[in-house]
Formats: C-alpha cells, structure tokens, sequence
C-alpha cells in the first residue's frame, strides 16, 4: 500500500480557508472589517512569507466565533461551506484525490488550518483521516484560543503524522511511496521527508526550489 499526503489551502483548494473563513467572519458582520480584516490580511501576508506566530495567529481568527454559543459558530460554518468552500472544490482536485483512492492509498490531508474550519471540508473530499491544527476546549467544552498538542505546522507536520501512523499501528517504513502534494515552502520540512514530493500550485518559492531539486510540479488550477 502506498501512503497519500495532501496539503490543502492553495494544494486541493484555490484558496486558503483560514483566511477565507476571516473574510466570512467579516462579511456576516461577526467582527469589524477595517480592523479585524486588515489583521487578518496581515496574518496571511506573514504565512505567505514564512514568519507566521501560529499561536497568535489561533488565538486571533479564533476571537471571531469562539465567544458565540457553539451551535451558532458550526451553523456559520455551514454557512461557510455552502457560499465560499464548496464552490471552491475544483474538479481537478477531487479528480487527484479519487485516483489515489482508486490506487488504494491510505489518504490523509495534512493543514495547518484548524480543525473546526477543515473538518467540513475533509468530508466534502472524501478524505477520512484530517491531521490539522487541534484547538484547546475548556472543562466547559469552550474554546480557549489556544492550540491542543502539536500544530500541524512545518515540522510539525512530521511529528503529526508519524503520530497519526503510530495510532494505526504503522511506520513510514511500511509503505513502499509515500507522496506528499503541497503548494508552500512551509512545507519543506514534510515535502523532504517523503519518498515522492510534489510541487502542485507551487508558489514562486517552492517551484524554483522544486526545479532544483527535481521534483515534479502539478498545476491543478490556471
């Protein structure tokens, strides 16, 4: 059995859902726009230039909905999915995920987006295993802002899997390719680690390293 590794913001979607989920929260009127949504953009533009403070940045697009009574912010959610994810769940992208699927492959999608934004839609692709950023719940069930155990973020994406291997009672080891498909030099760390990495909607950065290195490039979307 060959093992499938997918990134997903600017990988299997168009766009990235942490900071489409920001731009939602601003549009329904959940937080201000010039404010919060110029942090938000700030965030994403230190992401994008590799210097993101992952905590800071989980306590900050938290602070839209974690306040809420929960069945409000999961309602929102679907809401999310309906107008702003499911258009963005190109053809060619489920088209990726269903030929591994037909290969047989163990698939997971490997985000540093947090899980209660990348659950929904995990499901939507048919993906059964979800590693992505786990937030921390108080006694009460509330959520603190904070993150539970490792984020799922460059090395830690590493550590995550192998965790996640571990709970299925597997190793790296087991499997005779293990192919990783992602669009961010954030990724390195795991793109290095895998047997087949795959530059798919590489950024600038990542493709010249990919050229390099010789690493195949996918271009999913135009």
């Amino acid at each position: 059995m060959n093992l499938t590794l997918f990134d997903l913001d600017g990988t299997l979607i168009p766009v990235d859902s942490d900071h489409a989920f920001g731009g939602f929260m601003v549009d329904v009127g959940w937080v201000d726009g010039a404010v919060w949504g110029a942090k938000n953009d700030e965030f994403f533009a230190q992401y994008n230039a590799g210097t993101l403070d992952l905590p800071g940045y989980i306590d900050f697009a938290t602070s839209a909905w974690r306040s809420r009574p929960l069945a409000e912010a999961l309602a929102m959610r679907e809401r999310f999915m309906a107008e702003v994810m499911r258009p963005a769940l190109r053809p060619e992208a489920r088209a990726l995920v269903e030929q591994h699927r037909a290969a047989g492959d163990l698939m997971a999608m490997v985000t540093a987006t947090n899980a209660f934004v990348t659950e929904p839609i995990a499901v939507a692709f048919g993906v059964e295993h979800l590693i992505a950023v786990n937030l921390q719940r108080d006694e009460a069930g509330r959520y603190t802002g904070a993150i539970d155990g490792v984020p799922s973020f460059r090395e830690g994406k590493i550590e995550r899997v192998q965790s996640w291997l571990q709970g299925l009672g597997a190793q790296w080891r087991d499997f005779e390719r293990v192919t990783f498909y992602s669009d961010s030099t954030n990724d390195l760390p795991l793109l290095e680690r895998v047997s087949h990495p795959v530059a798919t909607n590489p950024s600038p950065a990542l493709a010249r390293i990919a050229a390099e290195r010789g690493w195949p490039q996918l271009q999913l979307f135009a």
